[in-house]
C-alpha cells in the first residue's frame, strides 16, 4: 500500500508495469480466464489496469471490493473522511472495529486481506478539479462513487480534459442510476459521445435535493449500483460487451425495475 496525496509525478511512468499472471493468480482468476470474452488475456489487462475511485462510501464499498477480487492491478483510493458508525450500515468495507480509522485506511487493510496482488494507494484528501488536472493521467479509468455534485462535476470534467473514461453513478433513498462517459472519442455515427454536461446540465441548487444523511437510504441500493458500476469498468478494462455510453440505466428497488434512457451531445 503507498499513502499518497495525488503524488503521482510522471504519470503512467510511475506506476511499475505489471509481471504476466502467476500460477496462484491464474488459480485465482480461473473463472474469469474460462470465459471467452475475458480469458487470460483479459485477466492480464485487468492486471496492468490503473483504476481511481472517488469515495470508499457506500458505492465505493462494492466497487473496490469487486474490482479488488477481480484483479485490478492498481487501485487509487481517493476519501478525506473517517468510519463512522452510521456509515456500516451500507459501507460495507469497513466494520465496527474501523470506526474513526481514514476510510482510505479501512478500505485498504479490507482489500489486502481479500486479494495481496493489488496494489493500493490512499489519497486522503478530497478530489477536486485542480489534483484531478495534476495527476489524473496516471489512471486509466476513473470511478465516481462520490454523494455532491460539486464532485461529480469535478470529475466529470477532469475525466474529459485528461481523456480517461468515468464510470459515474449516484443513489437516493429507493433508487439508483449509473452511465459511462467517453466524450473525447466518437460514435459510430461519427458524432461526439455525450458529456456529463449533455445529461446534466447544471448543478442542482443547494438543498433542492437533500442528502441521505437527511432522508435515509437502503443499504443495499449502493451493491447493487456499486457492483453494477464495477462491472461497467471490468467491461472498459477488457473490452467486453457494450459499455454504458450514451446510456443512462435508472434502478427502482421498491418495484424492482430497470429501465435505460438514451441521451446525446446537446448542439451548440
Amino acid at each position: 500500500m503507498t499513502d499518497g496525496a495525488f503524488l503521482f509525478g510522471s504519470g503512467h511512468g510511475s506506476i511499475p508495469a505489471m509481471e504476466p499472471l502467476s500460477p496462484e493468480e491464474i488459480a485465482r482468476y480461473q473463472r474469469h480466464i474460462l470465459l471467452p470474452e475475458i480469458g487470460g488475456a483479459g485477466q492480464q489487462k485487468l492486471k496492468a489496469a490503473r483504476i481511481l475511485v472517488i469515495g470508499a462510501g457506500g458505492l465505493g464499498a462494492p466497487v473496490l471490493q469487486y474490482l479488488a477480487a477481480a484483479g485490478v492491478g492498481t487501485l487509487g483510493i481517493a476519501d478525506d473522511d473517517r468510519v463512522s458508525l452510521s456509515n456500516l450500515q451500507r459501507q460495507v468495507i469497513h466494520d465496527s472495529g474501523t470506526i474513526g480509522e481514514l476510510k482510505t485506511e479501512s478500505a485498504a487493510f479490507a482489500i489486502a486481506r481479500l486479494n495481496p496482488h493489488v496494489n493500493i494507494i490512499r489519497f486522503e484528501e478530497r478530489f477536486s478539479s485542480e489534483s484531478a488536472r495534476r495527476h489524473l493521467s496516471g489512471f486509466d479509468l476513473l470511478i465516481d462513487g462520490s454523494d455532491n455534485f460539486e464532485t461529480r462535476y469535478a470529475a466529470a470534467d477532469a475525466a474529459e480534459q485528461a481523456k480517461v473514461p468515468l464510470v459515474t453513478g449516484a443513489v437516493g433513498r429507493f433508487d439508483g442510476s449509473l452511465t459511462v462517459l467517453k466524450p473525447y472519442e466518437a460514435a459510430a455515427d461519427g458524432t461526439l459521445n455525450p458529456a456529463y454536461r449533455d445529461l446534466f446540465p447544471e448543478i442542482p441548487p443547494d438543498g433542492l435535493i437533500p442528502a441521505c444523511a437527511e432522508t435515509g437510504i437502503i443499504g443495499a441500493l449502493t451493491g447493487v449500483i456499486g457492483t453494477l458500476m464495477a462491472m461497467e469498468a471490468i467491461k472498459l478494462i477488457t473490452r467486453s460487451g457494450e459499455p454504458l455510453i450514451g446510456r443512462l440505466l435508472l434502478y427502482d428497488a421498491l418495484t424492482t425495475r430497470f429501465d435505460t434512457i438514451r441521451y446525446k451531445r446537446r448542439k451548440t
